[in-house]
C-alpha cells in the first residue's frame, strides 16, 4: 500500500526533529539554571563587594568561580543523557 510507504518514510523523517526537540530542551533548562547561578552570585556576592567585605583580588577570584560554573554546567549539554 503507498500510503503505508510514506507514512513509514515521514515516521523514519521525523525522527530527527524530535531528537532536535529533546536537544532543545535540555538546553532551555541549562539556560534558566545557568541564569539561577549567576542570578545567585550577584544576589550574594555584589552587596557583600559592596559593603567592602571582600578585596577586588577576592572578588575577581569569586566572579572568576562563578563564571567557570556556569561554563561547566553548560557543557553538561554534551552528555548524551542530557539530551534524552
Amino acid at each position: 500500500d503507498p500510503v503505508i510507504e510514506l507514512l513509514n518514510i515521514f515516521i523514519d523523517n521525523l525522527a530527527p526533529v524530535l531528537d532536535c526537540l529533546d536537544v532543545a530542551v535540555a538546553t532551555t533548562r541549562l539556560a534558566r539554571q545557568n541564569l539561577a547561578l549567576a542570578l545567585a552570585y550577584n544576589l550574594i556576592a555584589v552587596p557583600v563587594a559592596f559593603c567592602g567585605l571582600l578585596t577586588p583580588l577576592i572578588a575577581a577570584l569569586f566572579m572568576s568561580a562563578s563564571s567557570v560554573a556556569v561554563t561547566l554546567n553548560a557543557l553538561r549539554i554534551r552528555r548524551p543523557s542530557m539530551a534524552a
